[in-house]
C-alpha cells in the first residue's frame, strides 16, 4: 500500500530540513570553499590514510607540524605575546621606576610601538624577557591565564582566544580524526602558548614546542619549582624549529603548515621527506575580514618562503578566496 499524501509531504519536508544539517556534519572542513588547497588537503589525507594505497602511512608516522602566529591565530597588529609582554611591563613597572627612562620599556610605557619596533629584535627580547624570565614555570603561567582571561584585541575587542582561525580549528580536527598528531611549533615562547593551546585548539602541553629559557629545578624549603633564567636556550624560529623537531618529536613531519619566511625551514624538512608530504602556508590576502600582508611585513613576513612555496608546488592558502569564515564570531563569506 503507498503512503498516503500527508506522509509524502512529511517525507518531503523532512529532507529538506534535516538534509542540509547532516551534509553539513559530514563535511570536515565547513568553514573552506571548495577550491584548491581543500582539494589538496584532502587528497593528501585520502592517500597516506587509505590502507592499500601507494601512499599509505601508519598512523605512527602521521606527525603535524603548525606554526601558531598568524597561522592559527592573529599576528597582527602585533604579536600577541608581545601584546602579553607589553602589559606586563606597565603592571610592574611600579617596582622597576627606572623603566620610565629606560629603552624600551619607556616606549612601552608611552605607547610608543614606532620606538619599541626601532629597537629591533634585540629591544622586543628585552621587553619579553623582563616579563617572562626570572620566574617560575607556574607564574608565568599564571600571568598569561590571567591576562587572556580579561584582554581584547584592539581592533574587534573579542578576546585573543577568539581570535582563531575557524578553518584551521577544522582542519586540525580533521587531521586528528584521520589519525594524526598535531603539534605547535613556533617562536612564540613555549610557557605562554601552553597556556591556552589545549584549551583553544585541543594541543596538549607535550606536543607544544616554542622557544624556551634556561631553566633551573630548584627546592626552596620544600618548595619545588622550575625557575626560568633569564638566559635564552633556544630561538625556535626559521632553522630553529627543524632542530626542536628532530630533538623533541624525532620523526620528520609529514604534514605542516606556516605563515611567514620563520617557517621556511620546518616546511622544508618536511617536503624534502620520502613519500607523500604536505607543506602548506596561510597567505594573508583578506583586507576586509582580517589583514592583508606579505612582503612588506615586519610581523609575519612572507616573500622567499612564498617564492619557494610557488616554485615547489606547495599549497598556498588565498585567505580571502579560499576560507569561508575566518573567525569562529565572523560571518559566513564564500569564498570565489
Amino acid at each position: 500500500m503507498s503512503p498516503s499524501p500527508l506522509l509524502r509531504v512529511h517525507w518531503w519536508l523532512y529532507l529538506l530540513l534535516v538534509l542540509p544539517f547532516l551534509a553539513q556534519a559530514a563535511d570536515p572542513l565547513p568553514s573552506w570553499s571548495d577550491g584548491p588547497s581543500r582539494h589538496a588537503i584532502m587528497t593528501f589525507v585520502g592517500e597516506v590514510t587509505s590502507e592499500g594505497s601507494k601512499g599509505f602511512v601508519p598512523p605512527a608516522e602521521r606527525i603535524a607540524v603548525f606554526d601558531n602566529d598568524g597561522t592559527l591565530w592573529s599576528e597582527q597588529p602585533l604579536y600577541i605575546q608581545l601584546a602579553f609582554a607589553m602589559d606586563e611591563v606597565k603592571r610592574l613597572a611600579p617596582q622597576h621606576p627606572e623603566w620610565k627612562e629606560q629603552q624600551p620599556f619607556k616606549a612601552v610605557l608611552e605607547n610608543d610601538l614606532k620606538t619599541l619596533f626601532e629597537s629591533g629584535m634585540p629591544g622586543l627580547l628585552e621587553v619579553v624577557s623582563a616579563t617572562h624570565a626570572g620566574l617560575d614555570t607556574d607564574a608565568l603561567l599564571g600571568n598569561a591565564r590571567a591576562w587572556l582571561a580579561r584582554a581584547v584585541h584592539p581592533r574587534t575587542h573579542r578576546p585573543y582566544t577568539e581570535m582563531v582561525y575557524q578553518p584551521m580549528l577544522e582542519l586540525l580536527d580533521y587531521l586528528r580524526a584521520n589519525g594524526f598528531k598535531t603539534y605547535i611549533v613556533s617562536g612564540g615562547d613555549v610557557v605562554f602558548m601552553r597556556a591556552f593551546a589545549e584549551e583553544v585548539y585541543g594541543i596538549p602541553p607535550e606536543q607544544v614546542i616554542g622557544t624556551h629559557y634556561l631553566s633551573r629545578f630548584q627546592d626552596q624549603g620544600g618548595r619545588l619549582s622550575v625557575l626560568r633564567t633569564p638566559q635564552l636556550a633556544h630561538n625556535n624560529d626559521g632553522p630553529g624549529k627543524v632542530e626542536s623537531i628532530e630533538l623533541i618529536i624525532g620523526r620528520r613531519p609529514l604534514f605542516a603548515f606556516g605563515n611567514s619566511d620563520g617557517d621556511l625551514q620546518m616546511l622544508q624538512w618536511t617536503a624534502a621527506g620520502s613519500g607523500k608530504r604536505f607543506a602548506g602556508l596561510v597567505h594573508h590576502t583578506d583586507a576586509q575580514r582580517e589583514t592583508a600582508y606579505d612582503r612588506d611585513s615586519s610581523i609575519g613576513h612572507l616573500d622567499k618562503a612564498l617564492d619557494i612555496a610557488k616554485a615547489d608546488g606547495w599549497t598556498v592558502v588565498d585567505m580571502a578566496a579560499e576560507w569561508r569564515q575566518v573567525f569562529p564570531f565572523s560571518p559566513t563569506t564564500s569564498g570565489q
